[in-house]
């Protein structure tokens, strides 16, 4: 398939907003949240800080990094009304990534304000973060799909397909949530060992975010086999090279991610091993979203064994022009 300009420029986008989030999660894992103070979208007062110290050049880097995100979502958004007519998926998919890129910068803009950044970390607006953040990845992945010639979603008349697949996006949603939890936890309580983290995850007295360690792992492996079960179930029911080609992909990152999920507690939860094992959560979700993308259209057959075709008219997802 040959992309155009414009398909290769969505692509670029959503990857560069992987490197974004990369980046953000290095601010978080280093302390380096409060690096501009509680001054937004100012860094401690300045335009661009004089003499910072190194967590307000990491701070500053991710916020102009973030800034440059934003004028990238704008071009493509423009550029898609200039490009594709009223009633594009194009279109609807970069409506939604312009509303979450700016739900995104809300949302790390009151990080800074009520200073919820590093000791005074809270996990709601941490869990409201991730969700954002892959809620935009979303929309950008669609975007990009939609502007290589990918069709337009259709949820009526999928059948089983959709609520199968519906709880799977579900549950990588809350697997990232704990997952983001589960990182503030290491970063504001560090373990000196292994055998001292284990001592403190099933402390009575320890905080619950030390104590959401042990069952982060758990959420994983369940969600992992749902995933790997019930996108090969739809597999063997849509026949589709597409999709099959998405559910190996989808199934080798997810036993990938779990190695890597292991590494890092058994290495205490380095920085780089971090961004490492952000960067599959963030490819798996990619990935989920694709597959979606794939199943749910016009031309497939929502109906697994056992169940009776729906007849009626398919209605695909309202745009919004």
């Amino acid at each position: 398939m040959k992309l155009n300009r414009y398909a290769k420029f969505a692509w670029f986008v959503l990857g560069y907003n992987v490197l974004v989030v990369l980046w953000g999660a290095y601010v978080r894992a280093t302390g380096s949240g409060a690096g501009c103070g509680s001054h937004w979208p100012l860094c401690n007062g300045e335009v661009v800080p004089t003499a910072p110290l190194v967590a307000t050049l990491v701070e500053f880097t991710h916020r102009m990094s973030s800034g440059l995100s934003l004028i990238f979502v704008i071009v493509l958004l423009i550029w898609a009304l200039r490009m594709y007519p009223r009633g594009s998926a194009v279109r609807l998919g970069t409506y939604l990534s312009m509303f979450f890129i700016i739900t995104e910068a809300l949302v790390g803009a009151a990080l800074v304000l009520f200073g919820w950044t590093v000791q005074n970390a809270s996990a709601v607006p941490t869990a409201v973060h991730l969700v954002n953040t892959f809620l935009l990845l979303a929309s950008l992945t669609l975007t990009a799909w939609w502007a290589s010639g990918g069709e337009r979603l259709t949820l009526r008349g999928q059948g089983s397909a959709l609520w199968i697949l519906g709880i799977g996006f579900l549950g990588v949603l809350v697997l990232g949530v704990t997952g983001a939890i589960t990182a503030l936890g290491d970063t504001l309580f560090p373990s000196s060992s292994l055998a001292s983290g284990i001592q403190q995850d099933f402390s009575p007295t320890a905080h619950f975010l030390i104590r959401l360690r042990i069952w982060h792992p758990i959420i994983a492996v369940t969600v992992g086999f749902y995933l790997i079960f019930s996108s090969s179930l739809v597999n063997m029911v849509r026949q589709d090279p597409k999709i099959k080609r998405f559910v190996t992909v989808l199934t080798v990152l997810f036993v990938i991610q779990l190695a890597a999920g292991l590494l890092n507690v058994a290495l205490l939860a380095p920085v780089w091993l971090q961004l490492v094992h952000l960067l599959l959560a963030d490819a798996v979700w990619v990935t989920l979203v694709l597959l979606g993308a794939n199943t749910f259209t016009r031309h497939s057959s929502g109906v697994l064994e056992g169940e009776r075709a729906h007849k009626g008219p398919y209605a695909e997802v309202p745009g919004l022009d």
